[in-house]
């Protein structure tokens, strides 16, 4: 086995916007050998075939998390998330990565209880398992193939990513309150290219504005005017990235009439404006690794 070898390859395909490669690899790392610190501007999930190595990546509330992974485990780096990654001195990992990203990505990855304070994928079927790096090598095998070809591959490891995981545990929260929380979040995305407010969402859960924000906020750890917000603005972020529509039309599609105030609202939460985070998400993605 070599010290050292990479192989490589960036998706040059049309632009699908349900799930779309950005670029695949393997690599078998040398000791030591790190990549970052660095930000994503798509889902980046790597899975070790062999050795170890060390994940450090931020969550949600900017602190900074270590996870020492194995053999068989993976990671998942989200977009925007500042991380390092970086191979064990005495047995230095090897792994298949996949850079993706798409309209059905945000949900997929919802669901499969995958964060960014808890990144890490580790499963108890290993037939699904094997599936799924099957089809992260075949990408990086038959990289000359269709685009058609390779995006049909990457929906078979999505597949296989959300169904081998083993399943998070959630938060234990009463049935009513379960059902709270869901009708809340069922309307938000239902509803959220629409003039809505909390007092309109709490009117949904049939209870009182106060009283829903309490329980909101215990079980989802975001106030509704938070959720409602950061929904808007992942939305509009796929928008941006996937599609030529202008700042003002994606503004609207999100629940902002008002491009001022849309721009206003997007640069709170990313720091840039909607023009300049587009300008940096369409950039020529360099090699993941």
């Amino acid at each position: 086995m070599p010290v050292h070898d990479l192989q490589f390859a960036t998706f040059s395909g049309s632009n699908f916007i349900d799930l779309m490669p950005y670029q695949y690899g393997r690599e078998i790392c040398e000791p030591g050998h790190a990549f970052g610190p660095a930000q994503r501007r798509h889902y980046l999930f790597h899975y070790i075939i062999s050795g170890r190595g060390t994940l450090l990546a931020t969550d949600d509330d900017g602190e900074q998390r270590r996870f020492d992974l194995n053999a068989g485990e993976g990671f998942l780096i989200f977009p925007g998330q500042v991380n390092t990654y970086f191979a064990d001195m005495e047995d230095p990992w090897e792994y298949v990565w996949v850079e993706f990203d798409g309209a059905v990505v945000k949900e997929a990855i919802r669901s499969t209880g995958l964060t960014t304070s808890s990144p890490i994928y580790r499963s108890d079927n290993p037939d699904l398992r094997d599936g799924m790096e099957r089809e992260m090598r075949h990408l990086v095998t038959h990289r000359e193939d269709s685009a058609f070809h390779l995006v049909a591959h990457t929906f078979l490891f999505l597949d296989y990513l959300k169904r081998s995981i083993v399943p998070k545990q959630l938060p234990t929260t009463n049935k009513l309150q379960d059902f709270y929380i869901r009708e809340a979040i069922n309307y938000i995305e239902q509803n959220y290219q629409n003039d809505i407010s909390v007092e309109d969402i709490a009117e949904q859960t049939g209870l009182n504005r106060s009283y829903f924000g309490k329980v909101f906020k215990a079980v989802v750890n975001k106030s509704p005017q938070q959720y409602l917000i950061a929904y808007r603005m992942g939305k509009a972020t796929e928008l941006l990235k996937l599609t030529a529509l202008s700042i003002g039309e994606v503004g609207k599609a999100v629940g902002y009439p008002n491009q001022l105030h849309f721009s206003r609202a997007f640069k709170t939460v990313y720091g840039v404006s909607p023009r300049e985070w587009r300008k940096e998400n369409t950039r020529p993605n360099t090699p993941a690794r």
